[in-house]
């Protein structure tokens, strides 16, 4: 891993394929075309990945010890206090959301539509759909599988913060460019807690990550107009 990914990983950056694990080979089976053109299994294993990612997000959030009867005694266990909201940017975030809500099965959801805009060579994301319940004192976690220039995750943000303050923010990704986590960092601060399954190389010059795995809405779902 380069300098860059290493001085990440000092700020509240977390990448989960910094050790060994399942998630790598999620991870080579998601990146390989020629493992991508069964749909089923890459949107299988995209939601594995974010149920493991989801899992290592639960160890950040706050817990108290609550009473359990069980048949034979009562005992105390921690338990999640947080009041979490899973916000997937659709479409291609859909199956790795699922894997969230697997493990967060008693989370309220939310949804944004993004889309990548190219005007005068100017790469942008534009949104057009937002449903979310209230984020006042919330833990909110926005769910994108791709972070290419983090304009889409930071539109969201935005565009939510007009809505209320939630707890926190988390956002998540199973594969992460550098040119989108510092442009996430520079324009949100410290206020957020990256999460992702890989931090690659680069993005090229489409702003497109590589290696990378391709677009991750056609391979989830077929290719769109």
């Amino acid at each position: 891993m380069n300098h860059l990914n290493l001085a990440f990983q000092s700020t509240a950056m977390f990448a989960l394929n910094q050790e060994n694990s399942i998630a790598n080979h999620y991870l080579a089976e998601i990146r390989d075309v020629s493992v991508q053109q069964d749909r089923a299994r890459f949107r299988r294993n995209i939601k594995r990945l974010g149920t493991l990612l989801a899992y290592e997000v639960s160890k950040a959030l706050q817990y108290e010890a609550k009473p359990v009867e069980t048949p034979l005694a009562t005992t105390h266990v921690n338990s999640i206090t947080d009041d979490l909201v899973l916000i997937p940017i659709m479409r291609a975030a859909l199956p790795f959301y699922e894997g969230f809500l697997e493990l967060f099965d008693e989370a309220n959801s939310g949804f944004i539509g993004a889309w990548r805009t190219h005007n005068e060579n100017k790469i942008d994301a534009e949104l057009n759909y937002q449903a979310a319940p209230s984020i006042d004192g919330k833990t909110i976690v926005i769910i994108d599988p791709m972070l290419a220039t983090g304009k889409s995750l930071v539109k969201t943000v935005q565009s939510l913060s007009k809505t209320g303050s939630p707890k926190s923010w988390h956002l998540a990704s199973a594969i992460a460019a550098p040119e989108g986590i510092a442009y996430v960092q520079e324009s949100l601060g410290e206020n957020v807690h990256l999460w992702t399954c890989a931090i690659d190389e680069k993005l090229n010059e489409q702003a497109y990550i590589v290696p990378g795995l391709g677009d991750a809405g056609d391979l989830a779902f077929g290719p769109k107009l």
